[in-house]
């Protein structure tokens, strides 16, 4: 199966058609198990069309309170306000669908993803020869070029949101686990031999140690995921994902340079917001923004006045 060919012969190095032996894996895989790949096209299509109907049903002004809401009570006024700016601009562009459809997008294949990434980087943190196993897959995910992956999702999956989101999920995961065993990795031994020696089984020593104490790698982690899906998301659009993608896809298509920069400050938009939101969560615990802080306030003095 090994040919020379013009450009290797005068080199005496014989080629090796190793694009030939995965066109003819991927050709096995899809005669023979077509049945699990329908399976999969069904559940992600109605789990992405789902979240984005439930994203798009209320009212856009609605939507954008509750966005600033969340961005107020994990952060502050300030983030909350900035939100509330740049959602009424995605608003003003007629971006609002297109943008939440890549919303939707985005958190399929990132649950999905850290659904797997998390258990991964757990066990890869506990033995040495799963890690050995992973990394070198996790860097081949993480170094081919986005495209390239648009080719087999298609070939397995057809024209698409399936096929978006598959590549989406290949494109994000690697972060999810090299964070998660870094973090677990990091926790200081003294503290992790100080509870066996209390004799604190191992299960307990990795949900109460070593996740809490590695939780803030874990959660930067988290948002390098969601920041390449959201990336991989609009290339997705070029294999009819929709979404902000479709938009860039469509205005290169037909060189519409206004509607490339509308739907790529919509981008934009996503990502600062997505960031911003994942970072206030990572950098302290859920429900420490102002707003969080002024409800407990009023509710523990509410419990006060009960009391008496």
């Amino acid at each position: 199966m090994i040919r020379a060919t013009e450009e290797t012969e005068g080199l005496g190095v014989p080629r090796v058609p190793v694009g030939e032996w995965i066109e003819e894996a991927f050709g096995w895989l899809n005669a023979n198990l077509s049945g699990l790949f329908g399976l999969i096209r069904d559940t992600v299509n109605a789990l992405t069309d789902g979240l984005g109907s439930l994203l798009n049903a209320p009212d856009a002004l609605i939507m954008v309170l509750l966005f600033t809401a969340l961005a107020w009570y994990l952060r502050n006024w300030k983030l909350a306000l900035l939100s509330a700016v740049m959602m009424i601009f995605v608003i003003s562009m007629d971006m609002w669908e297109p943008a939440m459809q890549t919303l939707a997008m985005i958190a399929v294949a990132a649950a999905l993803a850290l659904i797997i990434a998390i258990p991964l980087g757990i066990l890869a943190a506990k033995n040495d020869r799963v890690s050995n196993v992973v990394r070198p897959i996790m860097d081949l995910m993480q170094t081919m070029p986005a495209f390239v992956w648009l080719v087999p999702v298609v070939m397995l999956f057809s024209i698409g949101m399936t096929a978006g989101v598959v590549a989406t999920f290949i494109f994000c995961l690697p972060p999810g686990v090299r964070f998660t065993e870094l973090g677990i990795r990091q926790v200081d031994s003294e503290v992790v031999e100080a509870g066996q020696a209390f004799g604190t089984p191992p299960g307990q020593i990795l949900w109460r140690i070593q996740l809490p104490l590695a939780m803030p790698t874990i959660m930067a982690g988290i948002n390098q995921v969601i920041m390449l899906a959201l990336s991989m998301a609009v290339i997705a659009g070029f294999v009819g994902a929709g979404g902000l993608g479709g938009e860039v896809a469509r205005a290169i298509s037909s060189l519409d340079i206004g509607l490339g920069f509308e739907a790529g400050l919509s981008v934009v938009v996503l990502a600062i917001y997505l960031d911003r939101v994942t970072a206030a969560i990572g950098g302290t615990s859920p429900g420490t923004g102002r707003l969080a802080r002024a409800l407990r306030r009023r509710r523990e003095a509410a419990e006060g006045s009960d009391d008496e």
